[in-house]
């Protein structure tokens, strides 16, 4: 007896994936009832929750020079829709705050962010973190939110070396206040 193909197909832009199952069944065969097993084809496709968006290079390697070259303070990200690309959106350079990134970000709209947070411990050691921000304020596009929302842990996996990660859907969220409180 073989189980009919199984499909489950859900849209990707609502975070679900896609895949095919196929199987077969085991036969019985000879006298003594013993179990064949006829060989089992197992087909999957597995459609990333990533959505499918491409990291460009240009984000990686600016990321890397804000790591290891310490050349930005901060990088945003934004995803382009129509070419499904994470391209970079704005630099800071390395004299610009906090405040910069929070004033670059936009209100209508979702973007990701890495920030370099340089800080002294209470041992009196220099040490840097790099912080990673979603950013989803209440008046973007629903559309937006889930796309953003479903591409964040692609992005993620490209820019290896993140310390913490803050998800913000307002200022309050990510407040200076919120990120010395996780650094320390």
């Amino acid at each position: 007896m073989a189980f009919p193909n199984l499909f489950l197909y859900i849209n990707p832009i609502t975070a679900f994936f896609s895949c095919h199952l196929q199987f077969q069944s085991f036969s019985y065969q000879s006298k003594f009832s013993s179990l064949k097993q006829q060989p089992t084809t197992m087909a999957m496709a597995f459609k990333m929750a990533t959505t499918g968006m491409w990291v460009t290079d240009e984000c990686k390697n600016s990321f890397m020079e804000m790591k290891w070259k310490k050349i930005h303070r901060y990088i945003v990200f934004k995803i382009d829709e129509k070419s499904r690309l994470v391209t970079v959106d704005k630099v800071g350079g390395p004299g610009e705050s906090y405040d910069d990134l929070t004033a670059s970000l936009p209100i209508d709209d979702c973007r990701y962010a890495v920030f370099d947070f340089d800080f002294v411990t209470v041992d009196n050691c220099r040490k840097s973190k790099l912080f990673f921000i979603a950013w989803s304020p209440a008046a973007s596009r629903i559309r937006a939110k889930m796309l953003y929302a479903t591409s964040k842990d692609g992005l993620r996996r490209v820019l290896d070396g993140i310390s913490y990660e803050v998800q913000a859907t307002d200022p309050t969220e990510m407040g200076i206040d919120v990120i010395k409180h996780k650094a320390n």
